[in-house]
């Protein structure tokens, strides 16, 4: 007889020990997953007051991208990514986490400049199809227990077909 990774039988039913352990595995998953969504939730919320605020200021709007600063602004974002993804091992928690937090605040100052040159309902509009796609996304993932990784590699190709 044929065994899976828990060791049932396939074709028995798992007995109250079994389902008790994927209860436990399954709560675990949710309580992670919902601290990670938090985090982003939060994140998210921070760069749109960021670039709310400097949209909003015209001291900064003419500080930021009057000026050289503008380059640091837009393309400080992509240097955070770049650390991020070669220090992340040797990083610790706190650290981090403040890099993250960093990070939402530089994007919501970069993507200040979008607030100005489309209107209001465009960039709304936006945001919610972006949120509904990731939201459906993540849905799809997590009720199907199906591995969405390989679908990168043609998303990425679709990505670079519309820009």
């Amino acid at each position: 007889m044929a065994m899976d990774p828990r060791g049932s039988i396939f074709g028995q039913q798992r007995g109250q020990a079994g389902a008790a352990v994927d209860a436990q595995i399954d709560e675990g998953l949710r309580a992670y997953m919902l601290k990670v969504y938090n985090y982003m939730g939060s994140a998210l919320l921070l760069s749109g007051i960021v670039a709310y605020g400097v949209s909003s200021s015209p001291a900064l709007m003419q500080l930021i991208y009057g000026t050289p600063l503008k380059w640091v602004v837009m393309l400080a974002p992509l240097g955070m990514v770049m650390l991020l993804s070669a220090r992340i091992h040797k990083m610790s928690a706190g650290a981090a986490q403040a890099t993250f937090w960093v990070f939402a605040t530089l994007m919501g100052a970069s993507l200040s400049y979008i607030l100005l040159v489309y209107t209001q309902t465009s960039v709304v509009r936006v945001f919610m199809i972006t949120a509904v796609t990731f939201g459906s996304m993540s849905l799809f993932g997590y009720t199907t227990k199906k591995d969405l990784s390989g679908w990168g590699n043609f998303l990425m190709m679709g990505l670079i077909g519309i820009i």
